[in-house]
C-alpha cells in the first residue's frame, strides 16, 4: 500500500524542481514566438561625406559647457600672412588642420604648430587668449567644432600678448 501511496504522489522538494523545470522550458519555448529587436537592416537613401580628418598629438579631453549648448561647425581659411587675432572661446573648439599648417601662439607664449591632417582642442576662458598664424605660402583650412554655451559668440577678442616682455 505504501508503494501505491508514493506512485500517485510527489515527494517533497521535487514539486519545486519540477515547477521550475516548467517555467524555463515555457520561456524557452515562447522565445521562439518573439520577433528579434536586435536584427540589424541596411540603411537606405543615407549618403555621408568624410570632409577632413585629423589625428591629435595626445589624448583629446572634451568638456561640453554647463547648461544648454549650442554646437556649430565652421570651415575657416586663413590665406598665407594672415591671422585670427588675438581672441579667446567661451567655450571649446575641436579643431582639423585640412590644409596648410596652423602656427598658434598661446598666453603664456608658446608656440604650436599643427600641419595638415592633425587636430587639436583649444580650450575655453580668458586665460587661454591666443592667435592662429598662417606663415606658410598656401592656404590653411580648418574644420572646426565649436561647443559654446547657448547664445555666445564664436570668439571674442583678447589684447595681444606681448611675448617679448615675457621671454
Amino acid at each position: 500500500m505504501e508503494r501505491q501511496e508514493r506512485r500517485g504522489t510527489v515527494r517533497p522538494g521535487h514539486r519545486g524542481r519540477l515547477g521550475k523545470a516548467l517555467v524555463i522550458g515555457g520561456c524557452v519555448a515562447a522565445l521562439g514566438f518573439v520577433p528579434s529587436a536586435a536584427v540589424a537592416t541596411p540603411g537606405s537613401g543615407v549618403s555621408g561625406t568624410v570632409v577632413a580628418v585629423g589625428t591629435s598629438v595626445g589624448k583629446l579631453k572634451v568638456k561640453a559647457p554647463k547648461g544648454r549648448a549650442d554646437v556649430t561647425f565652421r570651415k575657416i581659411t586663413i590665406e598665407p600672412g594672415g591671422s585670427t587675432g588675438w581672441h579667446t572661446h567661451r567655450g571649446q573648439l575641436i579643431a582639423v588642420v585640412k590644409a596648410g599648417t596652423l602656427t598658434r601662439t598661446l598666453d603664456d607664449c608658446t608656440v604650436e604648430v599643427s600641419p595638415a591632417g592633425t587636430s587639436f582642442i583649444e580650450p575655453s576662458g580668458k586665460k587661454h587668449r591666443h592667435i592662429g598664424r598662417n606663415l606658410g605660402t598656401e592656404p590653411v583650412v580648418l574644420w572646426v567644432t565649436y561647443l559654446l554655451p547657448k547664445g555666445s559668440e564664436l570668439s571674442e577678442d583678447a589684447d595681444a600678448v606681448d611675448c617679448g616682455k615675457k621671454k
